[in-house]
């Protein structure tokens, strides 16, 4: 045989790993090229995977985790070995925690080498130091059974409650070569990882019975319920029984925030009242005060959807769980409503508007002031008035009170349209999900940013540049962590703990790499440079000068900053 045809018949772990890929439907690859994996993403990229590489490691896998969330298929972050495999563990872990789907390949080190401690090039046991991170952590060590981790992180990826999945792809396996056929048939393609997970009719029957005889009944819907993609069903559910709806932040837009059911506008007043609540995809966690008082009724029931079990009685007791895939617990309660009609009382109803109103007059009131140099609220009101003519742009968000504040002047539209900090309320996703948005949803995307919180991943907009991708970075630039005003106790005349640079021009930044830059001082000014750059789809940026002097300290989580009152004095 001649040694042509025997390459022929020949495969190798480089080239397994991109077919198992392309097999199970990844078009893309987030990540930074490096030892081992240079020649896996070029190859992957010469067989049709679409490769974004990134100037950090953490903004890839933010990007990656972000696109399992809009695609509810896993993202695929890929990074060089030790430092490069921990720069994207924390984005590994923020997907775990928040339910995204997202896997993270990283190359490694020789085991035998990293097992006896003997000091091999980036040594360290990586599988092993993500577990407590991750929802589960593969390691590859023959290249027989590359399809089968593949496929296993997929299926653990996907399953159950989404997460972040580890595989360990050690240097040695990637040059290996077996008998292509065979390498071929190791290949697996995943067959429904997602299956239906149907709730008890009991569960469903007891739900609805609480419900039918609340007298102040409320829905919460969550990230999860936008996740599942329950839009139809969720609104004829809640126009069908009139329950006022609060949306937590990333579920803004499953129900229009214009909907008159919306209770967003009374959030307090709600939640302290309301006397059965249905969490739909949402966690009792601190962003809802652990569902306890004085922010919650001290005698409130509550309705629980969830997939995962175990969350159940988390942090109070659940009176009637819902345990299943949100899609098909919402349906089954939908569906019970024939034969358990529920309806919200008028009164409650009418409490809550009326609740609303004086809220919407003090808000206006804010909203139509113009000061300069600029506040939040006339900054990103501008933001508002351009989103409500381009509900098919994407925002994210991040930052202290740019976040606090954006959240509620910023309506959504549509589902899914609204990706931020989410459960553990991280800085640094900013750029990676922005990214990520434009790449897989072909959509304009703004993306709405705190100037200390744009310093974690600012760089990235050098990567919006080279793949010349439809993103408008909105700087609010108060000079500071919280505000730009703080000053150094020690008198010693060096910068304040929380100050920043106010003078700073990031558009000069964008300019740099290609982009086009705004600097604005007016309310006017910025909207009109940002209907120009979203118009334009063209990466671009706008610094907005905000008066170093607004600004809360820790924004709306003073109550988990023991100094924020001293600071604000």
């Amino acid at each position: 045989m001649s040694e042509t045809q025997t390459d022929a018949a020949l495969t190798d772990g480089f080239n397994l790993v991109v077919d198992a890929l392309k097999l199970n439907g990844i078009t893309e690859i987030y990540g930074v090229a490096g030892i081992p994996v240079t020649d896996l993403m070029r190859l992957a990229q010469e067989k049709g995977i679409h490769y974004f590489g990134f100037r950090h490691e953490t903004s890839a896998g933010h990007a990656a985790a972000i696109s399992g969330y809009l695609r509810q298929w896993p993202g695929i972050c890929m990074t060089v070995s030790a430092p490069g495999f921990l720069n994207g563990m924390v984005a590994l872990a923020n997907a775990t925690t928040n339910g995204f789907p997202m896997i993270l390949i990283s190359g490694s080190s020789d085991r035998a080498i990293v097992d006896l401690q003997q000091g091999d090039y980036e040594e360290l046991d990586q599988m092993n130091a993500a577990k407590p991170f991750a929802k589960a952590a593969y390691r590859i060590e023959r290249v027989e059974d590359i399809g089968i981790g593949v496929a296993r992180a997929i299926r653990a990826a996907l399953s159950g409650r989404p997460g972040g999945v580890y595989l360990d792809l050690p240097a040695a396996i990637l040059p290996a070569v077996m008998d292509a056929g065979k390498g071929a048939a190791s290949l697996i393609q995943v067959v429904d990882p997602v299956p239906a997970s149907i709730p008890a009719d009991s569960a469903v029957t007891r739900a609805l019975a609480l419900l039918a005889q609340a007298k102040r009944p409320l829905v919460i819907l969550g990230k999860g319920a936008s996740y599942a993609r329950i839009e139809t069903d969720i609104r004829q559910f809640l126009e069908t029984t009139a329950i006022p709806f609060l949306p937590m932040s990333m579920a803004k837009g499953l129900m229009p925030d214009t909907h008159p059911q919306s209770a967003a506008t009374a959030r307090s007043k709600v939640l302290a009242e309301a006397d059965v609540v249905v969490l739909v995809g949402a966690r009792l966690n601190w962003l809802l005060g652990h569902g306890k008082p004085p922010q919650w009724a001290a005698d409130g029931q509550f309705i629980q959807l969830d997939i995962d079990p175990v969350e159940i009685d988390s942090n109070r007791k659940i009176e009637a769980p819902v345990v299943g895939d949100i899609a098909s617990s919402v349906r089954r309660l939908l569906q019970g409503l024939s034969a358990t009609p529920v309806k919200a009382p008028q009164d409650w109803i009418d409490s809550i508007e009326a609740h609303k109103a004086e809220n919407a007059k003090k808000m206006a009131a804010r909203l139509a002031a113009r000061p300069v140099p600029l506040n939040f609220f006339a900054a990103l009101g501008a933001v508002s008035r351009v989103v409500q003519d381009h509900p098919e742009a994407y925002i994210v968000s991040e930052g202290a009170n740019t976040l606090d504040v954006g959240r509620n002047l910023i309506d959504m539209a549509l589902p899914r349209h609204r990706l931020d900090v989410g459960t553990w309320g991280v800085m640094g996703i900013g750029m990676g999900f922005a990214i990520a948005a434009a790449v897989t949803q072909q959509a304009p995307v703004i993306a709405v940013e705190g100037d200390s919180a744009f310093g974690f991943s600012g760089m990235e907009i050098e990567t919006i540049c080279r793949y010349n991708l439809p993103v408008t970075v909105v700087i609010m630039n108060n000079g500071g962590i919280y505000r730009g005003d703080d000053v150094n106790r020690s008198g010693d005349g060096e910068p304040g703990v929380t100050t920043l640079s106010a003078a700073a021009r990031y558009d000069r930044m964008m300019e740099a790499f290609g982009g086009k830059g705004y600097a604005v001082t007016t309310s006017e000014d910025l909207e009109s440079a940002l209907r120009e750059a979203v118009a334009s789809r063209k990466p671009a940026l706008i610094n907005v000068a905000i008066d170093i002097h607004v600004g809360t300290e820790s924004g709306h989580l003073k109550k988990l900053n023991p100094g924020a009152a001293q600071a604000a004095k």
